[in-house]
């Protein structure tokens, strides 16, 4: 299942990938107008209508003896998505895993167990704010759907330059991130890198 849903990232299948990010984006843009019930339940007859029709085409294909009678969508059928009570076990544990994770780290930033951390969060959070401002969070979902689908074939051909540029990023990041660092613990000089450190001049 994960390598049909990478082939589809990647554009391994062109015409399945279009298909399938046309559907998405179009549905989303339709929340704007229509409530998501009268969405699902548009898709769900459009889906039924297509698939019924299809069916009985080869049927009718079948009773003329044009056809072989194979089910049209009988490898959608077998697809195995079934899970064992060891598998299910295993997922609802992971799960209850990391909500606890999630919850034990919101804790700690709340309660301000580190400063630093808790400030990258008000400022996060403060951002945040203005992006709302900006769009909404169907508007942010059809974005990381069409990022979904795109970033990972362009990384994939300018692998080179878009890393370059992020560790470029990242030295500005860790820069600023050293900066607050050292202005929380009270200011001083950044640590001598040199082993052994830089010894005061005497007079």
């Amino acid at each position: 299942m994960a390598s049909k849903v990478m082939d589809l990232i990647y554009w391994k299948d062109t015409e399945r990938t279009g298909m399938v990010l046309t559907g998405l984006v179009v549905g989303l843009l339709s929340l704007f107008q229509l409530s998501i019930i009268t969405v699902i339940s548009t898709v769900c007859l459009a889906v039924m209508c297509f698939t019924i029709s299809v069916r009985i085409y080869y049927q009718l294909l079948y009773i003329l003896s044009w056809g072989d009678g194979e089910h049209p969508f009988k490898s959608y059928l077998d697809l195995d998505i079934s899970f064992s009570g060891e598998q299910a076990d295993l997922y609802v544990q992971k799960a209850i895993v990391m909500a606890l994770s999630a919850v034990d780290s919101l804790k700690r930033l709340f309660f301000v167990e580190s400063v630093f951390e808790s400030l990258k969060l008000l400022v996060l959070m403060y951002l945040v704010t203005y992006l709302g401002e900006l769009c909404n969070g169907l508007t942010l979902l059809i974005i990381s759907v069409i990022a979904v689908f795109s970033l990972p074939i362009f990384y994939s051909r300018r692998q080179e330059e878009v890393d370059g540029f992020i560790a470029k990023i990242q030295a500005k990041i860790d820069n600023v991130k050293d900066f607050l660092q050292r202005l929380v613990q009270g200011g001083g000089p950044p640590p001598d890198p040199t082993p052994g450190g830089a010894k005061p001049k005497t007079q």
